[in-house]
């Protein structure tokens, strides 16, 4: 998982000048794929943009060709509908400053301490959702970044039984880990929209860091 720049171990890289590194592939340029980066304007949880002037539409290569060859997966299975990017690259400066502001509130079980770093900041995560065939949001059961039990995959059998959650909701959720999966991404257990692509670990030790 090293390549790309010849960046190992500790290394770092400003997003500044991720536009100049081959190892990182601009979301834009992915076929049958939707941005709309929520911490670039004001549709998150802090209700103000996060990234500022900062471009962060971005993904190392290998996370990309993963995002792409998921799409292109969806494209075949369920004709008509669509991958829609939340989040992708997060520079470290970034989520420092977003750990200043959850830092113990109940929030903060949901965002990397800084200092252990989060798989974002290395292009190696992303967060998504589904745009159904009449390009709207599908409804997912829970809003990107609803920090609540609702969006734990891991409780879904439970949220079934209880009601919190219908078998349409869980169904969708399903074909998005399964199109991810089709890329070599892996979900998490408490947040249905997010993936990584790599072992943590590795990604962490052998790819560069973003500021």
């Amino acid at each position: 998982m090293t390549g790309g720049g010849g960046h190992r171990g500790s290394a770092q890289i400003r997003v500044e000048d991720i536009a100049a590194d081959p190892a990182f592939v601009r979301l834009q340029t992915l076929h049958g794929v939707r941005v709309d980066l929520r911490y670039a304007g004001g549709n998150n949880f802090a209700g103000r943009s996060l990234y500022g002037t900062l471009d962060c539409a971005w993904l190392r290569r290998e996370a990309a060709a993963g995002l792409q060859a998921a799409a292109q997966w969806l494209a075949a299975r369920r004709p008509g509908w669509t991958i829609l990017v939340l989040d992708a690259l997060r520079p470290q400066r970034v989520q420092e400053a977003i750990w200043n502001d959850v830092e113990g509130t109940p929030m903060q079980h949901y965002f990397a301490h800084p200092g252990r770093g989060s798989i974002h900041s290395h292009g190696m995560a992303v967060d998504v959702t589904l745009l159904g065939r009449d390009g709207r949001e599908a409804d997912m059961g829970s809003g990107f970044d609803e920090m609540t039990p609702a969006s734990h995959p891991a409780l879904h059998e439970e949220h079934l039984a209880s009601g919190v959650l219908t078998s349409a909701q869980v169904q969708l959720r399903r074909w998005l880990a399964e199109a991810m999966a089709h890329g070599g991404f892996h979900g998490i257990a408490n947040e249905w929209w997010h993936f990584d692509h790599g072992d943590r670990d590795r990604v962490r030790h052998e790819l560069p860091r973003v500021l």
